[in-house]
């Protein structure tokens, strides 16, 4: 009996292959993924507090560099699907980037400080697109893809999603509660978001590490071969036009384009909420710490909740309580109590979709396969990145510009800012995340590709093995 037997199969009868130390060796590639996004999703309030750019000019070059690295990532994926190294399609992108991902991120937060305003802005449009537009794009879309690759079992990229998210959550809980009191413990200055940038680059070279040594991919050579040569004769154009005739991939195209939004949102905002609304910018580490509660008990969970109603479900129940969350907050917006309930509520909404979004969109690359007869592994990771790109920077670039539409002064205390500020914050910190989170039930509610996946695996094991018969 071959070791892989010995796995058995998940409850849709498809073979599993992964042991505890797989999961866990594959969750911690997210740690530099989620550091980078984290820090990125702070730096509206960096550079407008910290260095003290126009929160306006700041928006406009984060929202120009997301957009590029969007495009990036349509470009890796196809790279993907018609490049292969020796050491597989996926793995040998973790190893390259190592170095490159330390680097990036600390030169995000080095920002000439004394320097000319267009010099800076500028610093900041480039230096974004380094570490976002390259270096995450080449990290995440070999590691979006490294779970179709990895194995074929529903279940197993159910929990595959579940690790990497609890590992992406831890570090972006520590980057969310303990940054702005560290980096005030230290100074408060830009020296000490650099420090601490120094610190999450060592911590994110050491994930990738990891990540390279431990990481597999289950295809044969023989299967290797023959995708790459079908996918390599595709364009760029053709693979995209497939990919659009495949329902379930357009949905969770746009549901990572909304949820990241908000995901943007989230990330940025809190923090003026507690500075601005609730009074002091310290408390974020209160809202982060409590916040803990239902993002332990959302991933404690989800995986039952996934065995009892399947990944769509689970993700339309987790919707909707974040939405009873937002309606609650919208009464009492200057609440401490109802910022931390209702918080708490649109956090374990979060939760759900944070863990299964990326097992959902592989499992489209199956789908991809029994319909059209191409994986398309790439570029259905990419192409899906780029929705979720797209909406990260509107997220975060959504911030400044409210702001900015209602007189936000940089640096100036509260009781200085227009009353219009005000109204700014619960937008992008209520009212927009609201409005998100209805359209994502929504958009949940139509994904029903798990009812015929059984279906789908059986007739492509049907149809490889007839080949396999032809062949012999």
């Amino acid at each position: 009996m071959s070791r892989t037997k010995e796995f058995g199969v998940d409850s849709m009868g498809i073979q599993k292959t992964m042991t505890f130390g797989d999961y866990f060796g594959d969750g911690i590639g997210q740690v530099p993924l989620n550091a980078m996004s984290c820090l990125i999703g702070q730096l509206t309030y960096f550079y407008t507090e910290k260095v003290g750019l126009a929160a306006a000019s700041v928006a406009t070059m984060l929202i120009i560099a997301k957009v590029i690295d969007a495009f990036t990532d349509l470009m890796m994926g196809k790279v993907m699907d018609s490049v292969h190294f020796k050491g597989g399609k996926a793995r040998p992108w973790f190893k390259i980037m190592t170095l490159p991902v330390a680097f990036v991120i600390v030169l995000l937060f080095i920002v000439p400080k004394n320097a000319p305003a267009g010099f800076q802005t500028g610093y900041v449009l480039i230096s974004n697109l380094l570490a976002s537009a390259i270096v995450y794009t080449a990290i995440a879309i070999p590691y979006g893809a490294l779970m179709a690759l990895r194995t074929n079992s529903v279940e197993e990229r159910g929990k595959m999603g579940i690790v990497r998210a609890i590992f992406g959550y831890v570090i972006g809980m520590v980057i969310t509660i303990l940054l702005i009191p560290i980096t005030n413990a230290l100074g408060g200055d830009q020296a000490a978001w650099i420090k601490v940038a120094v610190v999450l680059a060592v911590i994110s070279a050491i994930s990738m590490v990891i990540l390279y040594r431990t990481s597999k991919e289950n295809r044969t050579d023989q299967e290797k071969t023959a995708e790459e040569a079908e996918e390599g004769k595709m364009t760029f154009f053709q693979e995209i036009g497939i990919l659009f005739k495949n329902k379930y991939w357009v949905i969770m195209l746009f549901a990572g384009l909304f949820m990241n939004i908000s995901f943007g949102l989230s990330t940025s905002g809190s923090t003026y909420y507690a500075k601005y609304i609730l009074g002091n910018d310290n408390i974020v580490a209160l809202l982060g710490g409590v916040g803990l509660i239902p993002s332990f008990l959302g991933f404690a969970l989800v995986g039952p909740m996934t065995k009892k109603f399947g990944m769509a479900k689970t993700c339309v129940i987790g919707c909707l309580i974040g939405i009873a969350g937002c309606i609650y907050r919208v009464f009492t917006p200057y609440s401490l109590v109802s910022c931390l309930i209702g918080g708490c509520m649109a956090t374990f909404a979060n939760i759900p979709i944070m863990c299964l979004i990326g097992a959902m969109v592989n499992n489209c690359v199956e789908y991809n396969d029994w319909k059209f007869g191409k994986r398309l592994i790439g570029m259905s990771n990419s192409a899906s990145s780029f929705g979720s790109k797209i909406g990260s920077g509107i997220g975060g670039s959504l911030i400044g510009w409210i702001l900015g539409a209602c007189g936000f002064i940089s640096g100036a205390a509260a009781s200085k800012q227009p009353a219009a500020v005000n109204v700014g914050i619960f937008a992008f910190s209520i009212y927009v995340p609201l409005i998100l989170l209805i359209i994502l039930a929504i958009l949940f509610k139509f994904y029903d590709l798990e009812k015929i996946y059984p279906k789908i695996m059986s007739d492509l094991n049907a149809r490889k093995n007839g080949k396999a018969a032809e062949e012999d």
